[in-house]
């Protein structure tokens, strides 16, 4: 079994920054890239940063120059740094993981976090 746990969102003002983190837990082989989505009420989920175990990054445009992605390969973890919020950055954010388990590591999964709210008030 994996978890996918993010934490640090939080309501912030226009301008603001705020680091979010997601930690992997459990029967991990590996884990191949990893990534963070965000969705706000009435949109779909749209992708904001993702991250390869090499560390090479990419970035939706909407957040190129505000938000940075990095990861801990020690710890299995990704941070999503973000700063001079917008509103409009206002969403649930998701973190995501390609991996592999130690009961079957042929075969790489996508799992999710649980999601956490980032506000920002103009």
């Amino acid at each position: 079994q994996v978890q996918l746990v993010e934490s640090g969102g939080g309501l912030v003002q226009a301008g603001g920054s705020l680091r979010l983190s997601c930690a992997a837990s459990g029967n991990i082989f590996s884990i191949s890239g990893m990534g963070w989505y965000r969705q706000a009420p009435g949109n779909q989920r749209e992708r904001v940063a993702g991250i390869t175990s090499g560390g090479s990054t990419n970035y939706a445009d909407s957040v190129k120059g505000r938000f940075t992605i990095s990861r801990d390969n020690a710890k299995n973890t990704v941070y999503l740094q973000m700063n001079s919020l917008k509103p409009e950055d206002t969403a649930v954010y998701y973190c995501k993981g390609t991996i592999r388990t130690m009961t079957d590591a042929h075969i790489a999964y996508i799992y999710w976090g649980q999601g956490t709210q980032v506000t920002v008030s103009s």
